[in-house]
């Protein structure tokens, strides 16, 4: 017997993972997302797994939802093939970028840090991770 599983595809993945950033990025949970579209939180976890492909007019909502451009569910994309005014180091780095908001503590400082209004206060805390960073480096 010949299984016919079909293997989603890697962009539809990667455009569900972005969905999944930024919806945690926000605090947003599967069921708030997926009330905002008028479909089930078990809808959202298809999407953001890959294993259900997001229609255009769906996702234009969604962006809307979370507040991003479509362009951002398709940043980094498997097979995307980079500008020339992009090198491989912001590549990478966009890359390091997406895993560190992934991580818990990464959604955490992100969260705290976009609750602070005083624009000195934030300029500050740049300054102490750096310094921080930089002291790191040395030891």
């Amino acid at each position: 017997m010949i299984e016919n599983k079909k293997k989603p595809n890697p962009i539809d993945i990667h455009v569900g993972s972005r969905i999944r950033l930024r919806r945690t990025m926000l605090g947003m949970s599967q069921e708030k997302l997926g009330e905002s579209l008028g479909i089930t939180f078990q809808q959202i976890q298809k999407y953001e797994k890959g294993t259900n492909r997001v229609g255009a007019s769906r996702l234009q909502n969604i962006s809307n939802i979370l507040t991003v451009p479509v362009s951002f569910f398709f940043e980094d994309a498997p097979g995307e093939h980079a500008s020339s005014s992009t090198g491989m180091a912001e590549a990478s780095s966009s890359n390091y970028v997406v895993d560190f908001l992934s991580s818990s503590e990464g959604l955490q400082l992100n969260r705290a840090f976009v609750k602070i209004t005083d624009p000195k206060v934030r300029r500050k805390i740049v300054d102490l991770v750096k310094a921080l960073g930089a002291e790191a480096d040395t030891e």
